[in-house]
């Protein structure tokens, strides 16, 4: 029998670009989580026959907040849900799932690349039944019913055998535990040659992958280990941890240091590979090469028809604002179009949904294509095994090949991160007010071509987006770009992004941080970044 609970609104229950994401203790909260489920719920109003699908990465509260979602769903009227065994289900599998079995909708409980355990960070996204995450109507309704909550619906029922296969019921809702890796191991293998993957791999080709004690960890052991053939152990920290094991599950050099320093070593295999927290970013790494997320996204769309699902070539390229214009090159190459989209993976949807791109990717190391709605970090990985062992040729060889046709995007991310609001807020309030007189200003050699506010207008819907981030353009084709990111739980970080273009005939093979020297910077006097954070270097360097 439903049952009504009474509640009130509880402050700062906003989604951002990925859903609500708070410190586990804030979601520990009396009604937290319930209030914010509900609003869900009341929001996507769902009938007596939909389905929903609810999975997270493992970390620490996962299983709970599965346990009271059930009991929620059912007081919502559901017909069925579909968990994850264990309460597992990475994002792009969720995304799977939920078009596979023509589900309304999805939960994904996970704060993505953010750390876990008791302390650490915890967070709940609403996928629609597209597969891809709420677009911005849905997540502003959802908002606006969280700040006047009065009650929220429940069954009382029994906790749920998360770890067992097979059929539950909480009153008139079926529940059915999956398996959480198979239909995505499926799709994988229907996607890629993996006969010619086997191959490369019986003819030595080797490689590591560190899932980081997250969620990727079980499909990747079932693809790269089972299916294709790679030893075992080639999947390190393949076990998903409430914790992530102490690990940062964010792929990049810093935090990933293990593999690249593995990969950068005289030891090292053929690839490298990583995923995050909730298995949709990745890191590619060859021996001695490290492939920045914009490059790969360009090299990815160059050779896609190499792999079967790809081999009509492609529709067109989408790329977040801030990632560099290196896929653009190879967009013009291929004479298709490339889209210029704000950070956030629920602006790729609709352009996916209408065909008008086949493959998008976003600086933050997110690459995907048109076989789900969200990015997908072991698709990336298999997508490049698939070109390797199709041009058989090592990374090092693909990425110098790929500069000397279409020229390099020389490209850095500086993440200053846990800096106080106010501060980080005027940083951001001075260089807007600073746009209008910024063109023409030279600072040390680089001079100021233009300045903006990035604003977007979808395509397909004539949505209109503004103020995305700040885009200083210079006269060399350079590029500086600074945006607050909303990814954190804590604190606020400063986003900058620097870009360098530099041609075919050029320097393709030189250090990057020498060759972003000046315009880095440039960026950092025209945005005083130590004058309002007080910080002379960046926090992460990608």
């Amino acid at each position: 029998m439903r049952r009504t609970m009474t509640t009130t609104p509880i402050e700062g229950q906003r989604p951002g670009t990925s859903g609500l994401r708070k410190k586990v203790t804030v979601f520990q909260q009396p009604s937290y989580a319930e209030n914010f489920l509900q609003s869900v719920f009341d929001v996507v109003k769902p009938s007596s026959d939909a389905t929903l699908v609810i999975g997270g990465d493992g970390r620490f509260h996962n299983r709970t907040v599965i346990q009271q979602a059930m009991r929620m769903a059912a007081g919502n009227g559901y017909g069925r849900v579909l968990v994850g065994r264990g309460g597992i289900l990475s994002t792009p599998a969720t995304s799977h799932i939920i078009r596979k079995y023509g589900a309304s909708g999805g939960l994904v409980l996970s704060a993505s690349h953010n750390p876990g355990g008791p302390q650490g960070d915890f967070g709940i996204k609403y996928n629609i039944a597209n597969g891809g995450p709420a677009p911005e109507a849905v997540t502003e309704a959802i908002y606006a019913r969280t700040v006047e909550i009065d009650r929220w619906y429940i069954v009382d029922a029994p906790d749920i055998d998360l770890d067992t296969l097979g059929a539950n019921q909480i009153g008139d809702m079926r529940i059915e535990i999956i398996d959480p890796v198979a239909d995505y191991a499926d799709l994988m293998e229907e996607l890629f040659d993996f006969d010619a993957i086997r191959a490369a791999v019986a003819g030595g080709l080797s490689m590591s992958f560190d899932a980081m004690g997250a969620v990727t960890g079980p499909y990747a052991t079932e693809i790269l280990e089972n299916r294709l053939g790679f030893t075992k152990g080639t999947v390190r920290n393949g076990t998903p941890l409430e914790d992530f094991g102490g690990h940062h599950p964010d792929p990049n050099p810093v935090h990933a240091h293990e593999l690249y320093d593995l990969m950068m070593s005289p030891t090292a295999p053929d690839f490298g590979a990583a995923s995050d927290g909730d298995g949709d970013r990745n890191l590619i790494i060859g021996r001695g090469r490290f492939v920045t997320p914009s490059d790969s996204l360009a090299m990815l769309a160059a050779n896609a028809h190499l792999a079967p699902a790809y081999k009509k070539g492609l529709q067109g390229i989408a790329r977040s604002m801030p990632t560099s214009a290196a896929a653009d090159r190879v967009a013009n190459a291929l004479d298709v179009p490339c889209y210029e989209t704000p950070t956030g993976w629920k602006f790729f949807g609709n352009l996916l949904d209408a065909g008008f791109v086949t493959i998008c990717g976003e600086e933050s190391a997110g690459t995907g294509s048109d076989h789900v709605r969200e990015k997908d970090g072991l698709w990336a990985v298999l997508l490049w095994l698939n070109i390797l062992a199709e041009r058989r040729i090592s990374v090092n060889a693909l990425a110098l090949d790929h500069w000397k046709n279409y020229g390099r995007n020389y490209y850095a991310r500086h993440d200053y991160e846990g800096l106080e609001g106010p501060a980080a807020n005027a940083l951001m309030a001075e260089l807007e007010n600073s746009l209008p007189t910024l063109a023409g200003k030279s600072f040390g050699p680089l001079t100021v071509r233009a300045a903006d506010n990035f604003a977007y207008s979808d395509p397909v819907d004539g949505y209109k987006t503004p103020e995305q981030g700040v885009r200083i353009f210079f006269k060399d084709e350079s590029r500086a770009v600074f945006r607050l990111s909303g990814t954190g739980t804590e604190g606020a970080t400063l986003r900058m992004y620097l870009e360098r273009y530099e041609p075919a005939e050029g320097r393709l093979d030189e250090d990057t941080t020498y060759m972003l020297g000046e315009l880095t910077e440039a960026a950092k006097t025209i945005a005083a970044i130590e004058k309002h954070t007080k910080r002379t270097s960046p926090d992460v360097v990608t």
